[in-house]
């Protein structure tokens, strides 16, 4: 239950401790001190911390008077920090902060070979698109609230916190995400990102973005599979516009459009049918059956090769490239049983 969960509402268990506490005493204390009877000990209890000005139980003994002077003066400030923790809960709107907390907390658990970014500036913003383009589940980490609550309602998830905390990282379930890709601003964070995932999980990817040249080596030492330098790309990328416009008009049409356009899916040597496995591109025979055209391979070296031998084997650890239009790779996928 939302309620049980003791971090979003410790204020409001911190007050319900003290009126049990301040209850507790002041029970006790009037059936030692009056020698009164459990439910008559309780009732002045109430009456006093509640200030209704009902009349005493039994009249008071002289300590009986101290004892309750102290009891009004003691609940006071309880009651006092009650309203003051119940009123900004209610009316300053802390409720929907702490639901929507708990909201994202139950979603987490859900959650299975997502991915998380770390931040959500321009960079982070733009792979959060990508990734919800490809129905890609994916988490974002952000301590900025004026952020998130300026983006809540695009519906993604948000957590909010400071990505070098190791209990965020946890909190985003490291354990069961894919791959994390932190797109802080500085790079020393970046770095402790990085360190930090590799140890909580080293088989995660890791991408990570760079602001610096100098900075790309520290990354990769410290267990960044791949990384980004948003800048760097950014002005290869017009200078290409420039030099080959058709080509990277072309790039770029296969990139933004997806689904809608052309695409490039890989397929693993392990997607495959036991039948095909371990057979040559050209058993495969994809173009003449589903039209699409394998244009890469990678092999279990890790190395890549563009418009592969129809002689190539399909070896395990081997991936495929293949470029084709949404019903192709549907027809793909759908002729050759892949468990893609």
């Amino acid at each position: 239950m939302m309620l049980l969960n003791y971090r979003l509402f410790s204020r409001i268990y911190y007050f319900l401790l003290l009126l049990a506490l301040v209850i507790s005493g002041g029970t006790v204390g009037y059936m030692v001190i009056e020698g009164w009877s459990f439910i008559d000990s309780f009732y002045m209890t109430i009456i006093t911390i509640s200030t209704v000005g009902y009349g005493e139980v039994s009249e008071l003994s002289l300590y009986g008077k101290l004892f309750t002077s102290f009891l009004i003066i003691s609940s006071f400030g309880t009651f006092a920090y009650a309203i003051t923790s119940v009123t900004t809960y209610l009316v300053g709107g802390e409720y929907r902060k702490y639901f929507k907390q708990y909201k994202t907390m139950k979603e987490l658990k859900k959650m299975k070979n997502h991915v998380i970014i770390c931040g959500f500036g321009r960079v982070g913003k733009q792979v959060a698109e990508d990734l919800a383009a490809h129905n890609n589940e994916f988490i974002v980490i952000e301590k900025n609230t004026e952020i998130i609550d300026h983006e809540i309602n695009q519906g993604i998830t948000f957590l909010n916190g400071d990505s070098t905390n190791d209990e965020v990282l946890i909190q985003a379930c490291i354990e069961n995400a894919k791959a994390i890709i932190t797109c802080l601003p500085k790079d020393a964070d970046n770095i402790y990102v990085v360190l930090a995932a590799r140890e909580f999980k080293s088989d995660i990817l890791i991408v990570s973005r760079s602001s610096t040249q100098s900075a790309v080596s520290k990354l990769k030492m410290a267990g960044a599979n791949n990384v980004i330098m948003p800048d760097s790309i950014g002005g290869s990328h017009m200078a290409s516009l420039i030099a080959n416009p058709d080509v990277m008009e072309f790039l770029d049409m296969i990139r933004v459009q997806g689904n809608q356009g052309a695409n490039v899916e890989s397929i693993s040597f392990d997607e495959l049918p036991k039948s095909l496995q371990n057979k040559s591109i050209k058993d495969l025979e994809a173009k003449k059956i589903t039209g699409v055209t394998i244009i890469g391979f990678k092999s279990p070296t890790g190395e890549y090769i563009i418009n592969p031998l129809v002689e190539t084997l399909v070896e395990p650890g081997s991936r495929l490239f293949v470029l084709g239009n949404e019903e192709q790779i549907e027809s793909l996928i759908s002729h050759f049983h892949l468990n893609h």
